[in-house]
């Protein structure tokens, strides 16, 4: 038995209250990853701040920005019409994310929050650097074949889990967060962290502060775009790899691209180097193959998941040569 305080506010400036004055206190809107770990005894939070009737649901088109409440679900948000029209990459990378259950009751700001994590984070008998720090990585020399191919340390090799993040990183979106000071904002590819020495933290949310909305500019690349997930098997399962791929090609020539992978490291990973070596050029296969080779260039593999090696450039490729067929 987890015993824990359960409180509910419906305004914001209560809920940041509640959290500051509290270390173990924390945020519970979906619930779908924090009650898990409380449920396998990974965490204890002593106190629930529920923040459901927060006004955090709206999704609006204000001067060609989207705005996005934290608290809207997934499966609303991938129904919602301005997303199908204007960010369609990211209703493909929503509705590939776990269950259609889920991601009825997941929300936004709670996908973001999700833990990076694997088997030996949620085995409480094993060292995990990241649920006990100095204890050690178990996956290190361990299990291994879902685990990070980029920007991995000594101390985790873990990766993120979430679809909706990988689709979120191709679109500039920006994190509007508030705290005691007042709002601030963080670009999305920079709210979550690599897990250098310190794999405990997953982002750069501060104790205190909450999610409040995302905002992304619309964009010309809601045409050509594509999103593949490779997995175990067709449903409910995390990605081995995946790839948000959008192009936007103007007189035969790729005028502006975007590529992010799942699957292959601690955080939502962005392919600059790929986009940028595409950018400027025919949108033909051997192009598709180069930028991929580049994307590549500073993968390692940890035994059991060295086949994410080769899987991970066919499925650049395969991703953007879906992408150009929309045309």
């Amino acid at each position: 038995m987890i015993n824990f305080q359960y409180l509910r506010t419906t305004v914001v400036k209560t809920a940041l209250g509640l959290v500051s004055k509290d270390p173990k206190a924390a945020f519970i809107a979906g619930g779908t990853n924090l009650v898990d770990l409380m449920k396998r005894g990974v965490t204890a939070p002593e106190k629930l701040i529920d923040i459901n009737h927060l006004p955090l649901k709206q999704i609006e088109l204000k001067n060609n920005v989207l705005h996005i409440g934290a608290l809207v679900s997934n499966s609303a948000l991938a129904e919602n019409g301005i997303v199908k029209e204007k960010f369609p990459l990211l209703m493909l990378a929503l509705q590939s994310g776990a269950s259609a259950q889920l991601r009825n009751v997941a929300t936004v700001g709670g996908n973001m929050m999700q833990r990076t994590r694997c088997g030996y984070f949620y085995d409480t008998t094993m060292p995990c650097n990241k649920r006990e720090p100095g204890t050690g990585c178990g996956a290190i020399g361990g299990y291994n074949r879902m685990h990070a191919i980029f920007g991995t340390s000594e101390s985790c090799i873990a990766v993120h889990p979430s679809d909706m993040c990988v689709g979120l990183a191709t679109l500039d979106a920006q994190v509007v967060i508030v705290g005691a000071k007042g709002e601030r904002k963080i670009n999305f590819i920079d709210f979550h962290r690599l897990a250098g020495t310190t794999p405990e933290k997953d982002n750069n949310l501060q104790k205190g502060e909450l999610i409040v909305r995302l905002e992304i500019p619309v964009n010309n690349l809601n045409k050509n775009i594509h999103y593949l997930k490779v997995r175990d098997r067709s449903s409910y399962a995390f990605a081995l790899i995946s790839v948000a791929a959008a192009l936007e090609i103007k007189d035969g020539l790729i005028a502006n691209v975007r590529l992010a992978m799942g699957g292959v490291a601690h955080k939502p990973w962005r392919l600059t180097t790929a986009e940028s070596f595409l950018k400027g050029k025919i949108a033909t296969t051997a192009n598709f193959e180069e930028a991929a080779k580049l994307a590549m260039k500073d993968a390692k593999g940890f035994g059991e998941n060295d086949f994410k090696l080769k899987l991970a450039p066919n499925s650049i490729i395969e991703a953007l040569t879906i992408a150009k067929s929309k045309a």
